[in-house]
């Protein structure tokens, strides 16, 4: 009886890759993790597109990359939301008592 050769694994998809990759980097590099959860987010659903229409591996990277680069994107827009109204707090209270010393 002759047997077959085994069969390659399907491809991984490059974009999957990529997708999980730029998740992971938009949770540790701050400020631009916002902007790299946002690409994050981007390869991660045309990788899935892509998953579905040519059976290629990686589904689950594709995830991961969508599920990290929103919690990247969300935590530094949650950083920088905080940061602004830290600085416009501390504008105020820097011209609030000059403006009230050259008032008298």
């Amino acid at each position: 009886m002759r047997q077959m050769p085994p069969s390659a694994p399907p491809r991984t998809n490059g974009k999957a890759v990529a997708a999980l990759v730029l998740g992971i980097l938009s949770l540790v590099i701050p400020y631009a993790g916002f902007i790299i959860g946002i690409i994050a987010i981007v390869f991660a659903k045309l990788a899935n597109d892509e998953i579905k229409r040519t059976g290629e591996a990686g589904k689950g990277m594709a995830t991961a990359g969508m599920v990290t680069g929103i919690i990247g994107t969300a935590l530094y827009a949650i950083v920088i939301i905080f940061v602004i109204i830290i600085a416009v707090i501390a504008a105020n209270e820097l011209y609030l008592p000059l403006s009230y010393l050259i008032g008298r």
